[in-house]
């Protein structure tokens, strides 16, 4: 703080060195806080929905593509969505309900995805070798907005 003072003493006005001092006195308490061993937020179970119409079930699985908390796997999984959720057969749906569902970590989809972490055998399906050669975008479109709703 001194430093700044001295180093531009006709820039500096006393209120904003009030503002200054108060920014850098503040303390930053994300960085300190976690949860007590074993008292993490618990993450909901996964379980399939029965009953669930196929067009409803379509309509969910868009939603939960594009709303993921994490930009990469909102790009990927929206654009992955609207190319191929229409096409597929209610096993597809199934599959690719459990695959961005059930892992408790979207880290973790997002590296078998783009093929820095091995897919565990229960994912290793074809719907995530769509999910994969999606992913590589070998024909280069570009994915840098979500698509638009029907």
């Amino acid at each position: 703080m001194n430093s700044i003072v001295k180093t531009f003493p006709n820039l500096v006005r006393p209120n904003l060195i009030a503002k200054i001092t108060a920014i850098s006195s503040f303390k930053n308490y994300s960085n300190d806080f976690h949860h007590p061993e074993g008292n993490e937020p618990p993450i909901p179970v996964y379980s399939a929905r029965e009953g669930e119409s196929t067009q409803l079930k379509k309509a969910r699985l868009i939603y939960q593509s594009r709303k993921r908390g994490m930009l990469e796997n909102g790009l990927v999984l929206s654009t992955f969505a609207k190319k191929y959720l229409d096409t597929f057969n209610e096993q597809q749906l199934i599959l690719y309900d459990r695959l961005i569902n059930l892992p408790s970590n979207d880290w973790d989809l997002f590296y078998w995805a783009v093929g820095v972490k091995p897919t565990p055998a229960e994912f290793d399906n074809e719907v995530m070798n769509l999910l994969k050669k999606h992913v590589r975008n070998d024909d280069r479109q570009s994915r840098i907005v979500q698509p638009d709703l029907y």
